[in-house]
């Protein structure tokens, strides 16, 4: 069984620098809407529509994102974390049942459950699977079972970079933009196609 984690540990350090108020994932992506949908909930419904198992790595104090997991009945995973290294090894440790993981990053909202799909079927034909976009390296990335150890060890904040570039990469060229599409200042919000 090949699951999704989604990495929600993150500070938003470049949001509240440029104004942005508190963390990002809790801010409302469709303002327009009756009921606003955060950038996180939108984000984990996407993930939801694969059909694929979530789990998803959070900080303690962010309880919005914890009572949106408790809603959808997702599993989560507590840490204070220092960088991505540490929540995917954290994601990895308490999916032991898994044997294919796909890391997604919670501020991309955007990213269709059918890409989700596409990078899980993949991985039976190589060990790191990732979509792209006109050349540049999106999400999710997909690692199989023999990667689990690798995921483990990681630490610091460039996640799993320096393992991939160990491994030959089965490259998903998709046309679709939202795959490299994150949240990262105030008036992305306000300029994001809504799903």
């Amino acid at each position: 069984m090949t699951g999704i984690i989604l990495l929600a540990a993150g500070s938003g350090t470049r949001f509240i620098a440029a104004g942005g108020e508190g963390n990002k994932l809790n801010a409302a992506l469709s303002k327009t809407a009756e009921n606003p949908v955060t950038v996180f909930e939108t984000t984990l419904n996407q993930l939801i529509a694969s059909g694929m198992p979530v789990h998803v790595v959070t900080r303690s104090e962010n309880l919005q994102v914890q009572a949106s997991c408790a809603r959808k009945e997702v599993p989560f995973t507590l840490t204070d974390s220092a960088g991505t290294g540490e929540s995917i090894a954290a994601g990895v440790r308490d999916t032991p049942e898994w044997d294919g993981w796909l890391i997604h990053l919670a501020d991309m909202p955007f990213v269709p459950a059918e890409v989700f799909t596409a990078v899980a079927s993949n991985l039976q034909q190589a060990l790191v699977v990732r979509p792209f976009w006109q050349n540049q390296p999106g999400h999710p990335v997909g690692f199989a079972r023999p990667m689990r150890e690798g995921l483990l060890q990681l630490r610091g904040d460039h996640g799993a970079r320096e393992l991939i570039r160990s491994y030959e990469i089965l490259r998903l060229d998709l046309n679709n933009p939202a795959v490299i599409a994150d949240i990262d200042l105030p008036e992305q919000l306000r300029d994001s196609p809504l799903i």
